[in-house]
């Protein structure tokens, strides 16, 4: 059963992106835990939800803490930044990368011990919360995610999204790293990201408040709905519990690379 969080495919393409561990002086202290089983605790975290050091040790031969350092040492290194890079451009010579449009959007979590990157929710009282930025191409692949205070409007992270997409290798040509088109709500719709997608050669389809249905547009912006239904089905992502905003940002990330490698 637990071999099923980490499949022997994704392990393969993680373990060449882990950083060396330093060498202990004189062979002193315990023997380091096996990073598989590492990965397959913090997967496991991640899916259910629970506080690290309710872990089971005898199921993955780690203490909770254990985990949450390999984590915390492992998204400091970049490494899911790295392996969703790798599998987007895995896919992307497969064909599978669409890259003619792609949409954007937000969800919010409530952020129960605050930390850095929370802020006062309006649609939850003002409590503390976080959300959730992913833009994905047209099949609903997300392409680059970011972490803000709940506070921040949408519109704020629609250019840090986009130039954060990672140049895409395609089956012939040049690697593309911009959509064609983006697909957003009203939330984003300005003459300063209408101009600024302009010159990026992006084409605009934000739905204009008052002049067009958001049903129409919805035809092609569903698809970031459904992979935001997806990544809430991660207990861990439902509610920020980690009061550290790069350990959440990477498990984040981490989910985003898991949605890629089920595409595989």
């Amino acid at each position: 059963m637990v071999r099923e969080l980490v499949p022997d495919g994704l392990w393969e393409r993680v373990a060449p992106l882990l950083p060396v561990p330093k060498k202990k002086k004189h062979g002193r202290g315990r023997p380091r835990v096996d990073d598989r089983a590492a990965l397959e605790a913090i997967v496991f975290v991640l899916k259910t939800g629970i506080p690290w050091e309710m872990l089971p040790t005898k199921q993955f031969g780690l203490s909770g803490m254990t985990a949450w350092r390999r984590a915390e040492e492992w998204i400091r290194a970049g490494v899911f930044e790295h392996l969703q890079r790798e599998l987007l451009n895995e896919l992307g010579q497969r064909g599978q990368v669409d890259m003619r449009r792609a949409a954007i959007d937000s969800s919010t979590v409530r952020g129960l011990k605050r930390g850095a990157l929370t802020g006062k929710n309006p649609t939850d009282r003002a409590k503390a919360g976080s959300k959730h930025h992913l833009l994905v191409d047209a099949k609903g692949q997300p392409l680059s995610e970011s972490l803000t205070g709940a506070n921040v409007h949408d519109t704020h992270e629609l250019f840090a999204l986009l130039d954060a997409v990672p140049e895409v290798k395609q089956p012939q040509g040049r690697p593309r790293h911009r959509p064609g088109k983006l697909h957003a709500d009203k939330a984003y719709s300005s003459r300063k990201n209408r101009s600024g997608l302009r010159q990026r050669g992006v084409t605009a389809r934000i739905a204009r408040p008052g002049v067009e249905s958001k049903q129409r547009l919805g035809r092609h912006r569903w698809v970031v709905e459904r992979t935001n239904a997806w990544k809430n089905q991660q207990r861990r992502l439902r509610v920020r519990d980690e009061r550290r905003d790069d350990v959440h940002f990477g498990l984040l990330v981490l989910e985003c690379c898991l949605i890629l490698f089920r595409r595989l």
